[in-house]
């Protein structure tokens, strides 16, 4: 681990600090979070026209109830945000970007089996549920192997999550020729993992990969010479922060 710190040091040069200064501040709404945010609007009228518009049942409580209902549209509303993000630098070339926005909960060298079959360094991204859930490409590249397996729903924190959660797969082989693998992974909370990708299409910086609804983590697989530009407990953002740089 403590070669891992050092060279997240070393690569704190190559971040970028100097971003437009609107990037991120447009925000749409998430496709994903159609079908969710209109049972949400259905649900809030049922419940406070009654309230309002029956004589009888106005009273202070009605704005309580308001208040409540209200919290809850914002609460989705929120999750489902899709900021409209451009990696701020044209000089894309070895770099690997962060997928997800969170927090770096692992920085290990590892024994990789579902695909490479040897020693990869994985960094993990942790995404609370006030976390955006949208997923983007962390390099250029070509998408050479996508796939989902079932799985069970422990938190998304743990170890073995990346292992025994319902997760999707994706391999991504840059200009360079190297193999980039990133894991989508749901946790307690998160019941579906959606992956838009498939073998053969492009991958870019700035275009998004999937979602993940509610409380999650992404880790991403790179090759050991790898510089590792991120450290532990750090906070970060998805196509903004670097991650890291290849060799």
């Amino acid at each position: 681990m403590p070669l891992f710190t050092e060279m997240s040091y070393l690569c704190q040069s190559t971040q970028i600090y100097d971003m437009a200064e609107n990037n991120g501040k447009h925000t749409t709404i998430n496709p994903e979070g159609k079908t969710t945010l209109t049972i949400v609007a259905i649900l809030f009228f049922v419940i406070n026209l009654p309230l309002f518009l029956i004589p009888p049942i106005v009273g202070w409580w009605s704005y309580v109830a308001l208040g409540i209902t209200l919290l809850f549209v914002w609460f989705f509303l929120n999750f489902f945000r899709n900021p409209v993000r451009r990696f701020p630098s044209d000089d894309q070339e070895k770099v690997v970007v962060v997928p997800a926005d969170g927090t770096i909960v692992a920085i290990e060298e590892v024994d990789e089996t579902d695909y490479f079959n040897d020693r990869r360094i994985v960094v993990s991204i942790f995404m609370s549920i006030y976390s955006v859930h949208a997923n983007w490409f962390p390099v250029n590249g070509t998408v050479i192997k996508s796939e989902h397996q079932d799985g069970n729903f422990h938190a998304a924190f743990k170890p073995k999550a990346s292992t025994e959660n319902e997760r999707s797969l994706v391999v991504i082989k840059t200009p360079e020729g190297k193999e980039i693998m990133l894991r989508q992974i749901a946790g307690a909370l998160a019941r579906r993992v959606v992956t838009y990708c498939k073998p053969g299409d492009e991958a870019r910086i700035d275009r998004h990969m999937g979602f993940i609804k509610f409380g999650s983590r992404v880790d991403v697989y790179l090759p050991v010479d790898s510089l590792v530009c991120v450290k532990l407990n750090q906070k970060v953002t998805a196509d903004i922060t670097i991650l890291a740089k290849l060799s």
